[in-house]
C-alpha cells in the first residue's frame, strides 16, 4: 500500500472519529438529514453524525431558571412599582422546542415580561401583596399555555422583589403604626371594661350577701395585723353611728371654743 492509500485511509478514520458524538443522560441530540428532521431524537450515549449530510442541535432536558428583569407596573388603584420574577422551564419535546421556535428562552422572557404587566396591573397593590402565591399561579399558566406549542413547560413563576416608591414607603409605616395604636387603644379599653365589669359583679354580691362584706372586713383587719403597724384605725359604718344616735337621742353637741394663754415673762 503506498502513501496515497495511507493517506486515504487517514482520512477516512478521521472522519469516523470527528462522526462519534456522545450526549450525556440529560440532553438529546436533534439530528438534520439533509433538511429533515429525524425522530425521535438521539441520546443519551454514542451517536453518529455523519457530516455533511447530518446536522445535530443539542437540547439539554434539565430545569432552567430565567429571571424577567424588573418591569415597571401600574397597579389597577394606580401606583407605579418595579417588579421582577423568576421562571422555572423545562423542555418536555426536543424536536418541537427546535423546530417550532428559533431561541425558546428569549421568547419566554419575552412573554413572561408582557404577561407580568398585563396580570399584575389588574390587581391592587394590596392584592399583589397579599395573595402572591394566586398572582404566581396565574401568570405561570398563562405563559404555559403559551410554551406547550413548543414542547417546553412552565415549572413554576415566582415574583421575586416588588420596589415600592418612597412615598408609598412612608404612608405604608404610618398605617402600620396606627393599626399598632388602634389596637393598644382597644385591648386597654377592653381590660378597663372587664375591670368595671368586675367591680358591679363584686358590689351587686355584697349588696345581695352583707355577710360578704363583713367576711372582707374582717381579711382587712388580719392584714393589717401582720403588718407592723402604730396605729389601727377600725371603720366603724356610718349607718352604725347614725343608729347609735338615733336610739340614745344623742345630738352631736357643739365645739367648746379653744383658749390660748399668752405666758408673761
Amino acid at each position: 500500500m503506498g502513501i496515497p492509500g495511507l493517506i486515504v485511509i487517514a482520512v477516512i478514520v478521521i472522519y469516523l472519529l470527528n462522526s462519534i458524538k456522545i450526549l450525556r443522560e440529560y440532553e438529546r441530540g436533534v439530528v438534520f438529514r439533509l433538511g429533515r428532521a429525524i425522530t425521535p431524537p438521539k441520546g443519551p450515549g454514542l451517536v453518529f453524525i455523519f457530516r455533511p449530510f447530518d446536522q445535530m442541535v443539542r437540547v439539554t432536558l434539565r430545569q432552567e431558571v430565567l429571571e424577567v428583569p424588573p418591569q415597571d407596573v401600574i397597579t389597577r388603584d394606580n401606583v407605579t412599582i418595579k417588579v421582577n420574577a423568576v421562571i422555572t422551564l423545562r423542555v418536555l419535546d426536543p424536536s418541537r422546542a427546535v423546530i417550532e421556535v428559533s431561541n425558546y428562552v428569549y421568547q419566554t422572557s419575552q412573554f413572561a415580561q408582557t404577561t407580568l404587566r398585563s396580570v399584575l396591573g389588574e390587581v391592587e397593590l394590596d392584592g399583589l401583596l397579599s395573595h402572591r402565591d394566586q398572582l404566581n399561579q396565574r401568570i405561570q399558566s398563562i405563559i404555559d399555555q403559551r410554551t406547550e406549542p413548543w414542547g417546553v413547560k412552565v415549572v413554576s413563576v415566582e415574583v421575586k422583589q416588588v420596589d415600592l416608591p418612597e412615598q408609598m414607603l412612608r404612608a405604608m409605616a404610618k398605617q402600620a403604626e396606627a393599626e399598632r395604636e388602634k389596637r393598644s387603644k382597644i385591648i386597654n379599653a377592653e381590660g378597663e371594661f372587664s375591670a368595671a365589669q368586675k367591680l358591679v359583679d363584686a358590689a351587686n354580691l355584697l349588696a345581695t350577701q352583707p355577710l360578704t362584706l363583713q367576711l372582707r372586713y374582717l381579711q382587712t383587719l388580719t392584714d393589717i395585723g401582720v403588718e407592723k403597724n402604730t396605729t389601727v384605725v377600725f371603720p366603724l359604718p356610718m349607718e352604725f353611728m347614725s343608729l347609735i344616735n338615733k336610739f340614745a337621742g344623742l345630738t352631736p353637741a357643739p365645739a367648746a371654743p379653744v383658749e390660748r394663754k399668752e405666758s408673761q415673762e
